[in-house]
């Protein structure tokens, strides 16, 4: 090399690691510190989850969004940029750091846990299953033998209707005929409605405001399918996103404890649930 672009390339690199060892000229801290330095956290959504979240005159309303503003009253100073994606692609988003957490109803199941961190429950996610209000050849989950259920792609709902096929198959009946999967609940709700599908399997918290909307259309059984499971909000599972999902999970419990959570449930809901305050247990599927 020419001695003096030899002398150039040495002075050009000094200078870049004195700049990188000045404050200012390299990005330093944790999530949560780049968080409240950038003043604006970034969060993926799915508006499309009534009532946990959905899009009204070109807002995003519902009990995670009332519960999110409480939450981000711990950082005054931060603003939501609030992206509404596809549920699918919501935790391959976080995984790429396309933004800080995911902030939308996610069920918690073993395989999420492995890969990911979830905040404190903010309501409870067991499945249950919808049916017809006029439907009669349907009284309890096992009468789904030979017929043609929906559900979600990639939610822990249709984790739970696959498990329910195998069980009806391992008891000698013929099992589900069809699982059809869905970008979104919604569009499962209209095949339904026209006779497309026999059932939806969907979490029993989204199914009561559904039945209020639409009296006389739906009905759900009384019995649930799957194990009691919980809704959480997603952050990454490293050291990096830790003390933002403690923020996050502390104002959760706060919610929890004072009565906050509650009335946020009856206002989107109708009804409470019984959600732990101050720990998420082990998923059980």
């Amino acid at each position: 090399m020419h001695k003096s672009l030899h002398r150039f390339v040495l002075s050009m690199t000094g200078a870049l690691a004195l700049c990188a060892s000045i404050p200012g000229h390299a990005q330093s801290g944790d999530l949560l510190a780049r968080v409240k330095a950038n003043k604006e956290i970034t969060v993926g959504t799915e508006a499309r989850y009534a009532p946990f979240e959905s899009v009204e005159n070109g807002k995003i309303v519902g009990y995670d969004s009332d519960l999110l503003q409480y939450v981000l009253k711990s950082v005054p100073d931060v603003k939501l940029k609030q992206l509404d994606l596809p549920f699918q692609g919501l935790l391959p988003g976080l995984d790429a750091k396309r933004f800080d957490m995911v902030i939308t109803a996610v069920t918690v199941n073993k395989d999420r846990a492995e890969h990911f961190a979830f905040t404190l429950p903010i309501a409870d996610a067991t499945a249950g299953v919808l049916v017809r209000s006029n439907e009669a050849s349907i009284k309890s989950p096992n009468d789904l033998n030979g017929k043609i259920v929906g559900s979600q792609t990639g939610s822990a709902q249709l984790q739970a209707l696959m498990a329910l096929d195998k069980n009806l198959k391992a008891a000698g009946g013929p099992g589900i005929k069809q699982i059809k999967q869905y970008v979104a609940f919604d569009e499962a709700y209209a095949d339904l409605a026209v006779g497309r599908l026999d059932a939806v399997a969907q979490s029993v918290a989204n199914l009561g405001p559904l039945l209020k909307s639409r009296p006389g259309v739906f009905t759900v059984l009384p019995q649930s399918i799957g194990p009691k499971s919980y809704f959480a909000w997603v952050a990454r599972k490293d050291a990096d996103s830790a003390t933002l999902l403690k923020l996050f999970s502390d104002a959760i419990a706060r919610a929890n404890h004072d009565g906050t959570m509650k009335a946020l449930q009856m206002k989107w809901f109708g009804t409470t649930m019984d959600v732990p305050a101050d720990a998420m247990p082990a998923p059980s599927m």
